[in-house]
């Protein structure tokens, strides 16, 4: 895989439909609002009672307007009304309204200024200023927080309105005060000024996929990775790249004719997801989940492996002791053996409620989150080992994707706008 320069910008695909641009919803410029609590309370309406249950049909006593002067009460009104009074008196509470457990819960939501349908995808914040954080996702989505997360602000990069696409904002990343924002269609963003101002960064037409993360790694310099494998590093703001892997995914794989790998053989789609260590080993998924890759500093290509379930993987990342953690469709969560790059897994004992799990978010060596599909939320305290169910979410009509930790603060991050805080 060749190095390149970025000479001249490169222009997305404008082979988009009237109809698709004319759909396009630009970020919503509504003023930053501050967090709430999350519980049942957060759903109930001023008279107590939670939205969720109204979507069933309400018992409702109504008297007849033609007996309403009737003073005679028949035996069956009397047993109907004590059998209604009883009824009532053992009916359990809502199925909306929080328990204690609940009130006390690790997490709250955090109202955003975003419009309906909007995936958030990435989170970071500026070393030097701890407080000062940026958002990112669907629609061209780009939000700012100065309270660490607490409120956060619609913010407009001038550089990425020029054109008619609504941009999908895959990742940001901050080393001091020099940031980068990678997206799709292929747009690469850059600033020195911890986000006051941002650049565009022209691509090369021979960049190989869609930018899907990128790193930060010193001044001036990044480590960008596409969506069919392709990492490059740049030490010089953007301008020259070079590559760190001399092939493709699906050219590795073509050529050695997958070494075994099972779904591997005349492989051609892209990683469905791709997750970097603090030492810069990567871990991807490949688009049908079938198998899985691995690439550490110093490899000239990507390493592929079987995945140890039947079910197909979902994602996989690395936990805080520097081994892997692995999650199949249908809930499954599986813990690699040992530290490092492994094959076999533990399969954990999990309740998921038959919901797909989405990430996993590690604090520290002990303390981690899973989540995903319909507000499923899972924590361990003991590393990974056992697994509780966290119902704070229960009520949240949304999926989650996204779980990180960073420098103590927590976050994770949804559709349709849903960003829960770590306030434990």
């Amino acid at each position: 895989m060749a190095s390149f320069t970025l000479s001249s910008p490169v222009l997305p695909n404008t082979n988009l439909s009237a109809a698709a641009q004319a759909a396009a919803v630009q970020p919503s410029s509504i003023p930053a609002v501050s967090g709430l609590r999350l519980g049942a309370r957060q759903h109930e309406s001023k008279h107590g009672v939670s939205r969720r249950s109204t979507s069933a049909s309400p018992l409702s006593c109504r008297a007849s307007a033609e007996n309403a002067g009737d003073a005679t009460i028949s035996r069956r009104g009397v047993m109907l009304a004590g059998g209604l009074a009883g009824a009532l008196s053992v009916m359990p509470p809502l199925v909306g309204r929080a328990t204690a457990a609940e009130e006390l819960s690790e997490w709250e939501q955090v109202p955003l200024p975003v419009a309906p349908g909007v995936v958030l995808l990435d989170i970071a914040f500026v070393p030097d200023e701890p407080d000062h954080g940026f958002l990112l996702g669907t629609r061209q989505t780009l939000l700012e927080t100065r309270d660490g997360g607490r409120t956060w602000a619609a913010k407009e990069i001038p550089s990425a309105e020029e054109e008619d696409f609504n941009y999908r904002f895959n990742a940001i990343s901050f080393k001091g005060q020099e940031g980068w924002i990678v997206g799709k269609p292929a747009i690469l963003l850059h600033t020195a000024d911890a986000g006051r101002s941002w650049t565009r960064v022209p691509l090369s037409a021979r960049l190989p996929g869609t930018p899907v993360a990128i790193t930060a790694v010193g001044e001036r310099a990044a480590e960008m990775v596409t969506d069919e494998g392709a990492i490059y590093v740049t030490a010089n703001g953007g301008y020259n790249w070079r590559a760190a892997v001399e092939e493709t995914i699906s050219a590795t794989l073509n050529r050695t004719v997958s070494s075994g790998i099972s779904g591997a053989s005349y492989y051609t789609g892209s990683v469905s997801t791709i997750n970097r260590s603090p030492d810069g080993s990567y871990v991807a998924v490949s688009s049908r989940g079938n198998f899985f890759l691995t690439w550490e500093p110093g490899q000239t290509f990507w390493q592929p492996h079987n995945r140890s379930s039947a079910r197909r993987i979902q994602n996989m990342g690395w936990r805080a002791d520097g081994g892997l953690w692995l999650l199949v469709r249908g809930g499954g969560l599986f813990l690699g053996q040992g530290g490092g790059v492994s094959e076999s897994f533990d399969e954990m004992r999990i309740a998921s409620r038959g919901f797909g799990l989405l990430d996993v978010g590690y604090k520290n060596n002990d303390e981690a989150w899973a989540a995903g599909g319909s507000g499923v939320l899972l924590k361990t305290a003991d590393g990974g080992k056992t697994w509780a169910r966290d119902r704070v979410a229960d009520n949240l009509a949304a999926n989650l994707y996204n779980v990180k930790f960073i420098d103590g603060k927590g976050f994770i991050l949804g559709n349709d706008g849903v960003l829960l805080r770590y306030v434990a």
